[in-house]
């Protein structure tokens, strides 16, 4: 796997993704795990016998090896990567922020989604709607969603409820929206605004991605901290708050995954530090997961 601070030094977003991606296939491959078929594509390694006419050249050309290319489902999907561009994701202790690691994840979902096939769309947000890419499957649209990735962060506070409403009125045809966000706001709200997403049909997925210093808050000398978004400065004494902190932020992620729960969202929480190819094999796991889950509907 890519160690996430030598990916961030990486300056083309693109090529971050593609090393990404092709990693976790080459790393799949060589693993016990195959059968990853989300309505996505399956592959396996071709064996003597197989019919040739469904050899991937693509995944051929990128690894010098020969695979058998299945499908489940031939409709291909419509996927929205909705990406939390707020001040807050400007935070980070690794040597990157949340904002880089959050846009790199959402590039290495739709280089994955776009190779195999599938429309994806982009609406970037803080308080606000910044930008929106419907979603398409088509020459150059891939290289537009690259490049609306890699415009600076512009936002201030975090406000899901805007974007998620606005999604509703962009977006007609049920498909997958992927939420990639801190999350550090209100939810008191998080359950109405979700709730309207997976009534109307969608699939949604919710990436949280946190600096592991908001996780662990390992913070050990008094310090001014600043908010970025509203800009107040606050003293504090991390041996005397780090408890307080630690409860109350484990209450709020805790209330966010029940919320999930409830919803059928599929919730992944993820630290800048975990390699991006992690975040694709639980994506995918949970996305086959869902898949087992209709199937046992449909039987039923």
């Amino acid at each position: 796997m890519i160690d996430p601070e030598a990916l961030m030094s990486i300056k083309s977003l693109e090529l971050r993704a593609q090393n990404v991606v092709e990693g976790f296939w080459n790393g799949l491959h060589r693993s016990p795990y195959h059968g990853f078929s989300v309505e996505f594509t399956e592959y396996r390694q071709y064996t003597p016998g197989d019919d040739p006419r469904y050899l991937d050249w693509r995944l051929y050309a990128r690894t010098d090896r020969y695979y058998i290319k299945k499908f489940e489902d031939e409709t291909n999907l419509r996927c929205h990567l909705l990406v939390d561009n707020s001040r807050s994701m400007d935070f980070g202790t690794t040597g990157y922020t949340k904002a880089t690691y959050g846009n790199t994840l959402a590039a290495t979902l739709a280089y994955f989604l776009y190779q195999q096939g599938d429309a994806i769309g982009l609406l970037k947000f803080d308080q606000e709607i910044r930008e929106y890419l419907p979603a398409r499957h088509r020459t150059g649209h891939l290289r537009q969603v690259m490049l609306a990735l890699e415009s600076p962060t512009l936002g201030t506070a975090t406000d899901l409820t805007a974007p998620l409403r606005r999604i509703l009125d962009l977006v007609t045809k049920r498909g997958m929206l992927v939420l990639i966000t801190d999350l550090l706001a209100p939810i008191e709200t998080l359950q109405k605004n979700l709730s309207g997403l997976t009534a109307s049909g969608h699939e949604v997925v919710l990436f949280q991605v946190l600096d592991p210093a908001e996780l662990n808050f390992t913070f050990e000398n008094s310090v001014m901290f600043r908010d970025v978004e509203s800009g107040r400065d606050l003293f504090i004494d991390p041996a005397q708050a780090r408890k307080e902190y630690l409860s109350k932020f484990q209450a709020h992620n805790t209330a966010a995954q029940k919320t999930c729960q409830d919803l059928g969202v599929a919730f992944h929480q993820l630290a800048t530090d975990r390699p991006l190819e992690m975040a694709l094999f639980d994506y995918l796991r949970s996305r086959m997961q869902r898949g087992r889950t209709k199937r046992r509907h449909a039987n039923v």
